[in-house]
């Protein structure tokens, strides 16, 4: 994960070169870049925090999915800073649902304020750098209730919310033509039952668990609309500033504009993960519940 956070960061400030802000005097692209940063979001989960200084609080990002390693890892960033009330900035793709509920209780406390967006650190011609958050970016899977711990709320118009039914991640590539066993269905609906009361815990209301499980695997995820966020109450202010009080990166080319694929990052029911090597990707979100070490139906709990 050392290695993950290490070149996020150099690809950030060679993004940094590529974007244009009023007054910086210089006009670039970040279309070169974008193919990279969109892979990042299938990646393991890692915690950046973001200086903003002296004008504004800062704030941090968790960009990836989340794993088996992912509260560990958000133990271990939360020692070095004082995250009380700050504001996360999600790019993610989804992952484990018993893990992104723990977590999402753990920011809750904190009293986290969420939003979506990819944080970028802008450079111009003479050397003066700063930081900003590009509101194109995914927040999809268990990532949308991760957005739902924040106390403060707010998803920029360009972000993608999207959201599709939990399922068991070894069977997601194609799921009509894997088989279940009476042991797949009790975890797949004991999960659902544990993810309505987190819903309910956060303030959410039952239409997101509704849009959520009426999208099957083989169809694409669902982007919840205007009035789908505000009624499945994901959204609790329209001022950025309320989340995120300093100037915005301006309109550019998306850094996350490339189409995500069709069926992709589905809910990982289940809390216990298999051993993954860092360098893999959504494979690494599939759960010791779900996936037997010989390919054969969950072992019993």
């Amino acid at each position: 994960m050392r290695s993950f956070r290490s070149s996020g960061s150099a690809l950030l400030r060679a993004i940094a070169v590529c974007i244009a802000l009023p007054g910086f005097g210089a006009a670039f692209s970040v279309t070169a870049a974008s193919a990279a940063v969109m892979e990042e979001r299938k990646l393991p989960m890692r915690f950046t925090w973001v200086a903003c200084e002296p004008n504004c609080r800062g704030w941090f990002t968790a960009v990836g999915i989340v794993t088996g390693d992912t509260q560990k890892d958000f133990d271990e960033f939360a020692r070095d800073h004082d995250l009380s009330g700050a504001t996360v900035v999600l790019d993610s793709s989804g992952g484990s649902v018993n893990d992104a509920i723990a977590i999402g209780r753990r920011w809750r406390k904190l009293g986290l304020r969420t939003t979506v967006g990819a944080s970028i650190e802008l450079q111009s011609s003479s050397g003066v750098t700063k930081p900003a958050v590009l509101p194109q970016a995914y927040c999809e899977s268990m990532c949308v209730f991760l957005l739902l711990s924040g106390k403060t709320r707010y998803v920029p118009d360009e972000a993608h919310v999207r959201v599709h039914q939990i399922w068991m991640g070894d069977r997601a590539d194609d799921p009509k033509a894997a088989s279940y066993t009476a042991q797949d269905l009790m975890i797949v609906q004991r999960d659902v039952g544990r993810l309505a009361k987190y819903t309910m815990e956060m303030g959410g209301s039952g239409d997101l668990i509704s849009l959520s499980l009426s999208v099957p695997p083989w169809e694409d995820l669902h982007r919840l609309t205007t009035d789908e966020l505000k009624l499945s109450n994901l959204v609790t202010t329209h001022q950025v500033d309320d989340v995120l009080p300093q100037e915005r990166a301006p309109e550019a080319t998306p850094v996350a504009s490339l189409a995500p694929k069709t069926i992709q990052d589905r809910f990982v029911s289940g809390a216990e993960h298999e051993k993954q090597p860092v360098a893999s990707t959504v494979s690494t979100t599939k759960t010791a519940e779900v996936q037997a070490p010989t390919g054969g139906a969950a072992p019993a709990k």
